[in-house]
């Protein structure tokens, strides 16, 4: 018996959740689920995003599944996925982007695997409001230190990278490849112009994959990275990004395959696992019971194989791909018109899957 920590989230995320809840279910693996809320309405009731119980929920059970949060834009609460990445050391987001058939894409030959380091860079969350006494401060040091001059009217954000989370999140990178037998580790940076924080990534990338002779190793600046994966995407195989590249690359990866409704994710740390999709909680379709189901399903599948139930997550690998690869059982987004009222909603996309379980 497993027991998993589920966040259904807020906006479409209930209604995913329960889908994915579901399709796990079925099945057969034997699961406790652990029912902890939080995002937007836990805030407006209980006045943080992210209670602590949720927080111990998971350092018990050790694996989550979480639907999406709302994060509001520039303004209220810190995002939720942020804080428990951090909070819980999730150092790697795992993000895998591969075609299937019957997802309308323009590309075939898409299978790539971002890694996305998760604790530092611009993500770390120190920042300096503009006008604070903080923020002033640290204009003058800067002034002082460097010579430099920072506009007395900016916010700042500090974008720390270290050796250790650097070292870690590559190794991550080089252990999947060869525990999954890929053949080539892309390390993506901006070193040209960041040379004390990307030059780092790169210089400990670099180190690292000398102790990794049977896969290939290369990197590239990461706009240049951005063009080659629009291009010519099946030359690339596992991909490994500091904070902010990785959040970006990811979302062109996922559009590479048909866009963030096929993105599963992974949150992953030593000892602590959390299991999301990579798209936001769509508010304005909450309780319709009309979104994509699948993006949360397919992370259901990550966490079945991290709980070492690789027949369970093999069987509803092969029914997704049964019920995408036929179109009939499938929601708005998935069909050849948005329009069509033959679309499923989601709970019968779910449904579906579940009869196509073998």
């Amino acid at each position: 018996m497993h027991t998993i920590t589920l966040i259904p989230g807020d906006g479409t995320g209930p209604e995913l959740s329960e889908a994915t809840k579901r399709v796990i279910e079925a099945t057969g693996v034997p699961i406790q689920w652990d029912v902890q809320d939080a995002g937007l309405d836990v805030f407006e009731k209980e006045g943080t995003p992210l209670p602590q119980r949720v927080l111990d929920s998971i350092q018990k059970n050790k694996v989550a599944i979480k639907g999406p949060v709302t994060t509001p834009v520039g303004t209220g609460f810190r995002s939720v996925n942020v804080t428990l990445r951090q909070a819980l050391d999730l150092y790697c987001c795992l993000r895998p982007s591969q075609v299937i058939k019957g997802v309308k894409t323009r590309y075939e030959n898409v299978d790539l695997v971002i890694v996305r380091e998760n604790t530092e860079d611009l993500y770390a969350g120190i920042e300096f409001e503009k006008d604070s006494a903080g923020a002033q401060e640290l204009i003058r040091t800067i002034q002082k230190l460097t010579g430099k001059q920072i506009r007395p009217d900016s916010g700042i954000s500090i974008k720390p990278i270290s050796v250790f989370g650097t070292e870690r999140i590559v190794r991550f990178a080089f252990d999947y490849a060869r525990k999954n037998k890929r053949k080539k580790v892309t390390a993506v940076h901006k070193a040209n112009i960041m040379k004390y924080s990307d030059g780092l990534f790169l210089e400990v990338a670099r180190n690292v994959a000398q102790e990794y002779v049977d896969i290939e190793f290369e990197d590239k600046i990461v706009d240049n990275m951005c063009m080659q994966l629009v291009q010519k995407p099946e030359l690339y195989d596992v991909i490994v990004l500091p904070n902010l590249y990785g959040d970006i690359v990811s979302d062109l990866a996922a559009g590479l395959i048909g866009g963030l409704g096929v993105a599963p994710g992974a949150n992953l740390g030593e000892n602590y696992a959390v299991f999301e999709p990579v798209h936001g909680s769509a508010p304005k379709y909450k309780g319709l019971n009309k979104v994509n189901p699948l993006a949360m399903i397919l992370s259901g599948i990550m966490m079945l194989k991290y709980l070492g139930e690789f027949n369970a997550a093999q069987r509803l690998e092969h029914a997704v791909a049964s019920v995408v690869g036929e179109g009939k059982e499938v929601t708005y987004d998935l069909k050849p018109s948005p329009d069509d009222p033959t679309a499923a909603k989601t709970f019968q996309m779910a449904d579906a899957i579940i009869k196509r379980l073998k």
